[in-house]
């Protein structure tokens, strides 16, 4: 079965992909939650533009990825669970556990770190909130997170199984919970005790510091709660709060490829606004 799913993980992924971005893509047509400010064609365009890029940079330095990197680990032995005799299920529990936690601490860390958050600005630049939101970062930030998730592989061994599977979720729930759609509230706050949902994100992306200091889940909730940093509803409310970083509104620079690949070398302050 790990060879199989090795043999064909790309395109599994794939399939998975489009699956859950189609599924949202007509949720959000149908019921968006807010309206936009952008004209969805042009800044799709440039968005999956951005998600291609990385897509062939990725294929280009990590041909293998992250499965083959689970992979290599296993040949060699390496990390804690190649070495601990644990049954299969609970091995593909824990590493899922682990390794969103890893990817929840990754983000934290950007944040923090000015030089990592020139990077990653350009995910939260975006002048809109929905599905393309979710997968557009910069190329480097990119190979840093494979890098940061090779690393991570290499000390917690993971099944194979447990890698693919992570990073089927990774995908899948990127695009969920940036999706621009709003659950029923009820159905929110029982789903957001697990899982990261369109609301609990949305926060994060608010020009408010403190709100996008905060929510830094992608699948799982309880690392915000366990860590204090989640908040519950912005200030504003879903409705009237502004998405996007206050130094950086214009169109031509936020939303163009040529844009977001500079962003995170760019001095300049349009408008005069004060970069957060």
């Amino acid at each position: 079965m790990e060879s199989l799913v090795y043999e064909h993980e790309a395109s599994i992924r794939l399939v998975i992909f489009f699956a859950v971005f189609a599924a949202m893509a007509l949720w959000e047509l149908r019921t968006p939650r807010r309206p936009l400010t952008v004209a969805k064609p042009a800044r799709w365009l440039n968005n999956l533009g951005l998600v291609a890029l990385n897509t062939l940079v990725l294929r280009l330095l990590f041909p293998a990825a992250a499965v083959g990197m689970a992979v290599y680990a296993a040949e060699h032995q390496w990390g804690l669970f190649n070495l601990l005799p644990l049954p299969v299920p609970l091995a593909l529990i824990l590493s899922i556990v682990l390794l969103d936690l890893v990817i929840w601490t990754q983000h934290l860390v950007v944040h923090a770190v000015p030089l990592l958050w020139k990077l990653h600005r350009v995910h939260h630049a975006d002048l809109d909130y929905d599905i393309t939101t979710g997968i557009r970062f910069h190329p480097i930030e990119i190979v840093l997170s494979m890098l940061i998730k090779f690393a991570a592989i290499s000390l917690l061994g993971p099944p194979i199984m447990a890698v693919f599977l992570f990073e089927a979720i990774l995908n899948g729930m990127a695009v969920f919970n940036h999706a621009n759609v709003s659950l029923p509230p009820r159905l929110d706050r029982v789903l957001r005790r697990v899982i990261v949902t369109p609301d609990m994100h949305r926060v994060h992306h608010s020009v408010e510091r403190d709100e996008t200091d905060s929510n830094y889940g992608f699948n799982l909730s309880i690392w915000d709660r366990l860590f204090r940093t989640y908040r519950e509803q912005p200030r504003a409310g879903h409705d009237a709060m502004i998405i996007g970083i206050p130094a950086f509104r214009e169109p031509g620079v936020v939303n163009r490829l040529p844009g977001m690949l500079a962003l995170p070398f760019r001095t300049a302050q349009p408008k005069g606004a004060g970069d957060q």
